[in-house]
């Protein structure tokens, strides 16, 4: 061929998955079952940028969820579960009767019984026992439901806290955040759907998946927000670049951001990723006034710690979910001890005293204040750790992981307060009445959002996926 008449090749794009196959396959005929395939995956219960498509499987008795998450595993038995017995049996063995298999597999077959050393009062009118730990979160009982017969599968912290956040102890699923936003949609536009806020700059076991999306859309996945004087950092625009000018050089980065996902449908994290951008936008007139705790009155801001170094953080964090819940932000999850540091294999004492004294003051507050401006009833407020800890003890001054009989309590959102659900056996080990499952917990919280955990779907790969794993049963009851 002359080189004078030889034309320059076309680019070729690499066809690097089967929705591109069928796209430009056969002239692209197999688009039409590709089409067809994405309408069946809509009809199945997708949810739109504005909200929820699907109606609501139950009244909804909770609007919102904020979710208090002690990483590391807070001691039930030194919290909410008084056992006298721990204190009688002082340095003996776990009986024989309790069997051994759970105890070999932590190494604990011949530690000793650890007592606790706590002052155990009864408070509010339902007289539900509290350690001395918990003065403040004491005064507010009545609001709150204790399930003392929680338990798990994980036994270390990677699989507790992958299970208490995603359902299953093996990460990549989406979270129960992520479900909520995928069931429920967003109720505000202007920010985040899902939240997440941390005590300090270090990880979660297990890092970001424990908010993710997993296989949904990454748009449903969970925004970790920095420190609460600087929730998002770099939000507000350089000075002197008008509104006008930012727009037009978002509607750019738009349009390039678009051409490059055009061809890559299938990769959810540049949609997201787009969307993010936009977000980003809207959030530079909304957002600023929604983290600027400067506007709460002294009051508020005594009630929560705000003020003290000992409550700071968290009492920041705290307010700051207030703040973001009435506000119509649906999930939003604080961590207390990020970094798994109410572990307490040692120096029990030391530790829960100190993260006690960091949250105790705070989450009464939150309770308060939510109550007080009538978001309590429709604010669903978890607290716990992904599993409590061992009657017995470890290095002699501390208690080892415990999956098998653990406490969390619930408050409102339907929730009726002043009551004990479950129990667990004379020495707190094992839970033996009215057992929950976390898929039982998990499907309680969407119940109470007024969701059905079993008709919460979400198609992945032809297969119909549920955040309970097919199993999971909601505690009704927990409403009274």
């Amino acid at each position: 061929m002359n080189p004078a008449h030889s034309r320059v090749a076309p680019h070729i794009e690499t066809l690097c998955s089967r929705r591109d196959f069928l796209c430009r396959g056969g002239a692209g005929f197999g688009a039409l079952a590709l089409n067809y395939l994405l309408a069946s995956e809509r009809l199945q219960g997708a949810v739109t940028a504005t909200g929820s498509s699907r109606p609501l499987d139950f009244p909804a008795k909770a609007k919102n969820v904020i979710f208090l998450f002690m990483e590391g595993g807070p001691s039930q038995l030194d919290t909410f579960d008084p056992k006298p017995a721990i204190r009688k049996m002082a340095g003996q063995k776990l009986p024989e009767s309790f069997g051994k298999n759970l105890i070999t597999a932590m190494g604990e077959a011949d530690s000793p019984i650890l007592p606790d050393k706590r002052v155990w009062k009864q408070h509010g009118q339902s007289g539900i026992w509290v350690s001395d730990w918990l003065p403040h979160i004491a005064e507010c009982v009545d609001d709150i439901a204790v399930i003392r017969s929680c338990w798990a599968d994980g036994l270390n912290h990677a699989n507790g806290v992958a299970q208490m956040n995603t359902g299953s102890i093996l990460g990549g699923r989406p979270s129960l955040g992520s479900w909520v936003n995928y069931g429920l949609g967003s109720e505000n536009q202007n920010l985040p759907a899902f939240a997440v806020l941390c005590d300090n700059n270090s990880n979660v076991v297990g890092g970001p998946r424990n908010w993710g999306a997993g296989f949904m859309p990454a748009a449903y996945q969970g925004v970790r927000l920095g420190a609460a004087t600087e929730p998002f950092p770099n939000l507000n625009p350089p000075r002197g670049i008008s509104e006008e000018r930012q727009r037009g050089k978002l509607d750019l980065l738009q349009e390039l951001n678009q051409e490059h996902a055009g061809a890559r449908a299938e990769n959810s994290d540049l949609d997201a990723r787009i969307r993010s951008y936009e977000l980003a936008f809207r959030m530079q007139a909304e957002a600023p006034d929604a983290v600027d705790l400067s506007k709460e009155s002294a009051a508020t801001r005594k009630l929560y710690g705000v003020e003290e170094p000992e409550t700071a953080t968290f009492g920041r964090n705290c307010l700051l979910a207030r703040r973001l819940v009435e506000r119509g932000v649906r999930f939003v999850q604080l961590y207390s001890g990020t970094g798994s540091k109410w572990d307490a294999h040692t120096k029990i004492e030391e530790n829960h005293t100190d993260l006690c004294r960091a949250t105790d003051k705070p989450i009464a507050g939150l309770l308060r204040d939510l109550k007080s401006r009538g978001l309590l009833d429709s604010t669903l407020v978890i607290w716990g750790g992904e599993f409590g800890r061992t009657p017995m003890s470890e290095k002699g001054d501390g208690r080892d992981h415990n999956p098998t009989g653990f406490t969390m309590w619930m408050a409102g959102g339907g929730v009726k307060g002043g009551q004990v659900i479950g129990e667990t056996d004379e020495l707190g080990l094992y839970a033996v009445k009215d057992r929950l499952h976390v898929r039982d917990i998990h499907a309680t919280i969407l119940y109470l959002l007024g969701l059905d955990h079993s008709k919460l779907i979400y198609r992945h790969q032809g297969r119909p996926e549920r955040l309970t794993l097919n199993e999971g049963e909601p505690y009704t009851k927990i409403t009274g």
